[in-house]
């Protein structure tokens, strides 16, 4: 932390003219201003929040801290020594063999908060290997340590990396076999030459290690550039940006981000830059790129980030460089759904910096939680499961891995109009035994595209496409399930809302989105719907619900209203048993004997997410059957199968018409209904639909009879859905070329 004397001590007259000469980063300084009495007042204010916000560890913790990563290497010393000596060389080869450990990341950086995980970097010499001396070797030993609890390998990850807990305390570790036989311990990581002769995964294990160096030389001053990393970085949390995996930013995004800010404002201090921090970044053209130093070539021939000669690179909407040879692009996950978020929050932080000096608002201000749950009326919920909780570790991190990909493929698929935001939030139902996880994205069309009336989004292809990708998983075991349903806003489990249950919507709390999702619909929501919409609030609810209902069933075709908007999954519980009335399949002539009250929309007044497949040369159409309380599955209260929000099944595959049995694509797993009971016995567990909606469609399910047409599942929006237009391209254009950034934000 910086204290007040520090915030208030001002630089000699030679020191502040040294550092005006001196230009940090690639441009002069946009201003060399220090602080005023009131930009003082605000730093320790600043301070003092995150201090009661707990941001900060106590000193029993770090001391925690250093005799874990004293103990680490250790472990990895006698690990490399018993290496050199089953291998056969000599004993004074034995002696001097050597690995060291190196740290990364925030905790390299100094920004680490209680509980956080501590990236570190094991050195090795040439002769011991990451692929069987790391991953297995390695691991058998950690495996044996009582202190050593939720190990977790994962050898295919970009940077391959090992994770578990020593002692409570959470390690991601890496690997990097050098061109040396013997590693010294003080071994110096920032030369080029340790690049020489290894391979991408080990540069890119290394880079870690040098670029956190090369941002903690290229700052004026380290505990500002601290303080203020801090702070954004606990920003970024509550506003739901903070993810790599998911396509937002992770800790080195957001530390060259900051740093960045730093040297275009040398003498600022933590409260300044993360005023200025929003000031840039609302106005900065991407994909402009942010760069610390100027990007340098080396001899040794190891691709650096240039998309005058590199096409990949092009493709890069929001290029955050590295300071360290070879510098690449650290945001190559952000997709232009994810940038859209990212410069709305950034939106939103600037105007609250904007209010906090003018003395209209508090530092809490900046930090209130995004609400989600609020801001789509649709969201896609992908269900993980598998058999255990150890399982799930595993499975769970290899779906969150690749929901950036769902993300991509429906940009890709629908030409950027169905903008998709994946929030970076795991959520369980505590009440449930299984184990299981929930991932949300909320789905909205894009801003300002008109859509024609029947027009949908149909991506029916890319969510198989996408389920097809996830069973890839070269560690699959029984059990391990995938499920993406389609929900409204008002289907969302209560379990994801902090309380358990869902709050009231403030008029005051939501009004900016209630504003975009007003004006989201005047543009989707015409004629006899609007005119629906307002004899809704002027009718008792009782009549209204009658009177909307029997015009619905008036004014529906029989194609449409066989179409309803229940939940959606893209993978198959097997064994589902007629007889229970789950799922099956409804002919044509029973439509008119449905008896729902689904919302569906007038007939040629609907949007729909279509996520039907036409796999058969006959094309059936799936409706609804209402579920009979008798008909309902013993296992609805506890079992996993009604932890799921799953009540439809997608797939793509060809198969016979035997019930409703469906095949995993990945290996048999007759009785795994997505409970952990019975996942490869062969039983015929039924599954359940949701027991706890509160809406009039919470007793519908779809039926589905045979898997040659189990992914025709057709999902029809409320009229004044944000979504629409039917769209298969696979194309993708390069983006635009901008101009430079500097704009009037001097002060």
């Amino acid at each position: 932390m910086v204290s007040s004397e520090g915030l208030r001590a001002s630089p000699p007259p030679a020191t502040a003219a040294a550092a005006a000469m001196k230009q940090f980063g690639v441009t002069k300084p946009i201003s060399v201003l220090g602080p005023n009495e009131a930009d003082i007042q605000r730093s320790m204010e600043l301070e003092k929040f995150l201090v009661d916000s707990g941001l900060y560890e106590s000193e029993e913790e770090a001391l925690k801290r250093q005799t874990v990563l004293h103990r680490i290497g250790q472990i990895v010393k006698d690990w490399v020594k018993e290496l050199t000596r089953l291998r056969g060389y000599s004993d004074q080869m034995v002696e001097d063999a050597n690995a060291v450990i190196f740290t990364f990341g925030s905790y390299r950086l100094g920004v680490h908060g209680p509980g956080a995980d501590i990236d570190t970097l094991c050195v090795g010499p040439s002769y011991v290997n990451r692929e069987e001396d790391f991953f297995f070797l390695l691991h058998d030993i950690l495996a044996q340590m009582e202190e050593v609890t939720e190990l977790q390998p994962v050898p295919d990850a970009h940077v391959p990396v090992m994770k578990f807990k020593y002692d409570g305390i959470s390690i991601d570790l890496l690997y990097a076999s050098v061109s040396l036989l013997v590693v010294p311990d003080d071994f110096d990581i920032s030369q080029v030459s340790v690049l020489y002769d290894v391979d991408e995964p080990t540069v890119r294990s290394l880079n870690g290690c040098r670029v956190a160096d090369q941002i903690l030389k290229l700052v004026p001053n380290v505990e500002h550039f601290r303080t203020a990393l801090r702070c954004l970085k606990f920003w970024a949390k509550r506003r739901g940006v903070y993810s790599n995996v998911t396509g937002f930013l992770g800790g080195v995004n957001w530390a060259l981000l900051v740093a960045r800010v730093c040297q275009l404002y040398p003498n600022a201090i933590p409260s300044m830059l993360v005023s200025r921090f929003f000031r840039v970044y609302t106005q900065w053209r991407w994909p402009n790129p942010v760069m610390l130093c100027p990007i340098e070539e080396d001899e040794l021939g190891f691709s650096v980030w240039d998309p005058r000669k590199n096409p990949r690179d092009r493709t890069h909407h929001m290029p955050i460089i590295t300071p360290a040879y070879p510098c690449m692009n650290s945001s190559y996950n952000v997709s232009t759904s994810t940038l859209r978020v990212m410069m709305e929050q950034f939106q939103f932080g600037n105007k609250i910096c904007e209010e906090i000096e003018l003395n209209k608002a508090q530092w809490s201000a900046l930090f209130e939680p995004y609400m989600f749950f609020e801001s789509y009326k649709n969201y896609l919920q992908v269900d993980v499961i598998a058999a255990d909780t150890d399982d799930l570790r595993s499975w769970k991190g290899w779906v969150e891995s690749r929901l950036r990909q769902l993300t991509l493929m429906i940009e890709r698929d629908t030409f950027g109009k169905l903008q998709c935001h994946p929030y970076p939030h795991e959520y369980v139902d505590m009440s449930k035994q299984c184990a299981h996880t929930a991932f949300f994205m909320g789905l909205q069309r894009k801003q300002g595209e008109r859509v024609q009336e029947g027009q949908q989004f149909d991506i029916r292809g890319t969510v198989d496409e996408f389920r097809q990708s996830i069973n890839m998983y070269m560690f699959w075991k029984p059990g391990m399930e995938i499920y993406v349903s389609h929900v409204r806003r008002k289907q969302i489990p209560s379990y994801v809302f902090p309380d358990g249950y869902k709050r009231a919507r403030s008029r005051i709390s939501t009004q900016h989105q209630a504003e975009k999702a007003s004006s989201e619909d005047a543009d989707v929501c015409k004629g006899a719907s609007a005119e629906r919409d307002l004899k809704r609030k002027e009718s008792p609810v009782g009549e209204d619900t009658k009177q909307v209902v029997l015009q619905k069933r008036r004014s529906l075709s029989p194609h449409t209203r066989g179409s309803v908007s229940p939940e959606i999954v893209t993978d198959k519980p097997n064994n589902l048993s007629r007889g229970n009335s789950i799922l099956g399949l409804v002919e044509k002539r029973e439509i008119s004997e449905l008896n729902t009250t689904s919302q569906v929309g007038k007939s040629g007044d609907v949007q729909s997410i279509n996520f039907s497949a036409n796999t058969g040369s006959i094309n059936q159409e799936l409706k609804l059957a209402e579920v009979d309380e008798h008909s309902k599955p013993e296992n609805a209260e506890g079992g996993c199968a009604s932890n799921l929000s799953a009540v439809g099944v997608l797939a793509s595959e060809v198969g016979s018409c035997e019930g409703v049995r469906l095949e995993s694509a990945i290996g048999s797993s007759e009785g795994n209904n997505g409970s952990v009971e019975g996942s490869n016995d062969g039983s015929t567990n039924p599954g359940s639909s949701r027991s706890d909606s509160c809406e009039a469609d919470s007793n519908l399910t779809l039926e589905i009879g045979c898997a040659e047409f189990a992914g025709g599942l057709q999902e029809e929006l409320e009229p004044n859905a944000v979504v629409g237009l039917a769209l298969q391209s696979r194309g993708s254009m390069d983006p635009e070329v901008q101009k430079p950034v500097i704009s009037s934000m001097a002060g």
